[in-house]
Order: C-alpha cells, then structure tokens, then sequence
C-alpha cells in the first residue's frame, strides 16, 4: 500500500513538473503575443467606438497609427514565417496604412476603414492560428 501511494505521489510531482516546465518554454518569447494582444486592443478600441457611435477623429488616428506601427513589427514577431504569412502580414499593414491616410472623422467612414483591417486579421487567423 505505501509503495501505491509513493509511486502515485511521484506520477503527480512528475505531471505537474512537466506542466511547468512546458509552461515556462511556450512563454520564453512573450513578443509574439504582445505584438497581437497591442494591435486587438487597438482594433478592438476602433470597432467599440463604432458599435457605441462614439467616433472621436483624433482618437481614431491615433489608434490607427498604433495599428500600423504595430503591424510593422509583425515580420520581427514571427521569424521564420512562410512567405503566404509574411504577404498577409504586408497586406495587414497596407490597409492599416490606407485607414490611416483616409482620415475618417465619423463612424460611418471609420467603419468603411477598419473594416478591410479586420478582413485581413481573420483571414490570417484562419491560416496560422
């Protein structure tokens, strides 16, 4: 009986190492999921502006702005990507760059900006996610 129960003690201890320790090598580059966790906020502060038509221009262009720079970060993120994924990547940033020129001041055209944005992010989660 002591010998089950130490055998099953040392299989928990083993378990919960192993957890850990796969825990701690999937999180030793946290720049990935930075970069994709700054550009939702910022997708998600515009498409919260539209849905409650609250619009503010200058609060628009500049979380456009922080999606574009983000979004040049995209390649430096995921070394080693293919290259359908790196043209995703491009294209998330040309149309982040076309928002950011429209400049639009209400919600009916930030809607019509954004909307090419979350386009191409579904898209390419569909892919690599």
């Amino acid at each position: 009986m002591r010998a089950a129960i130490l055998i099953v003690l040392g299989l928990v201890i083993g378990i919960l190492g192993t957890v850990f320790s796969m825990n701690a090598l999937r999180e030793r580059n946290p720049f990935p999921h930075a970069v994709m966790s700054v550009m939702a906020h910022h997708a998600g502060a515009l498409s919260a502006a539209v849905k409650s038509q609250r619009c503010d221009a200058a609060q628009s262009q500049q979380h456009l702005s922080r999606l574009l720079e983000t979004s040049a970060d995209i390649k430096e993120a995921f070394p080693g990507m293919d290259a359908p994924f790196l043209d995703e990547a491009n294209k998330l940033h040309e149309q982040a760059q076309a928002a950011l020129t429209a400049a639009p001041a209400d919600c009916k055209a930030l809607a019509a900006a954004i909307k090419p944005i979350g386009e191409v992010c579904q898209s390419c989660h569909q892919q690599y996610r």
